[in-house]
């Protein structure tokens, strides 16, 4: 019987600390087979504790216009996480603020591929970048500044 208290005790203390959004969010990644900044963005989501399930794709496309994209915020890879596209090299730390905060957008994105992003390091140059979120009009507001 002392067992099952502290096993409910366990169970309760873990759903404070760790929300279950927290425990649900698995990122789901559609990239090309052949790309090597992608899976150096894998390595950063990981690194960050993420859970991460990769699908190499032939053609990227057809991924980033089935989740409203606009082809003007596009990168290299296009992800999901309970209920958000994450479009290119967004830091984690955005991607834990966005799934804290849960603002109503459809996601994030950082387009083309700054050097110096997530997966684009390049020694010592980092160029700087926004983080936009977007929405299912297209609009586009700054969420972040690296």
């Amino acid at each position: 019987m002392k067992n099952i208290f502290q096993h409910a005790f366990l169970a309760v203390a873990l759903c404070l600390v760790f929300p279950a959004s927290a425990l649900a969010a698995e990122v789901t990644v559609y990239k090309s087979p052949t790309c090597g900044c992608c899976k150096e963005w894998v390595k950063h989501l990981q690194a960050n504790g993420f859970s991460v399930a990769t699908h190499d794709v032939a053609d990227i496309m057809p991924y980033k216009t089935a989740n409203g994209v606009p082809a003007a915020l596009g990168s290299c890879h296009t992800a999901k996480v309970d209920g958000y596209v994450i479009e290119g090299h967004v830091p984690a730390s955005d991607i834990k603020r966005l799934l804290k905060e849960r603002p109503a957008v459809r996601g994030l994105a950082v387009p083309g591929m700054p050097v110096g992003s997530p997966g684009m390091e390049q020694g010592a140059r980092k160029d700087r970048y926004d983080v936009l979120t977007f929405d299912t009009q297209g609009k586009t507001a700054v969420y972040a500044r690296h």
